[in-house]
């Protein structure tokens, strides 16, 4: 998440999330990632909706990238790849 870490804090506190967020100031994950958005006609200078499922040993088991600002992946797609990463343990 490109985004500055206190609005992103009141967030996770306001909502009880059960997992970490990575805030990005400088955007060099999201540039890292493949999903920084340089410019276009909904954006600029920001990342694409993205999902990284990522397990406790750092492997990547699922990737969702939108194509566009409002696309989001479905409840379904983001509880197989929670679901996906609890295999291997």
């Amino acid at each position: 998440m490109a985004q500055r870490s206190e609005p992103v804090r009141r967030y996770i506190e306001d909502t009880g999330l059960p997992f970490n967020i990575l805030v990005d100031a400088d955007r060099s994950v999201t540039k890292d990632y493949g999903v920084w958005h340089r410019i276009g006609l909904d954006a600029w200078n920001i990342s694409r909706p993205a999902l990284f499922a990522i397990d406790r040993a750092g492997i990547i088991r699922a990737i969702w990238v939108g194509e566009r600002q409002d696309e989001f992946p479905s409840g379904d797609a983001i509880d197989t790849a929670l679901a996906d990463i609890g295999t291997d343990e």
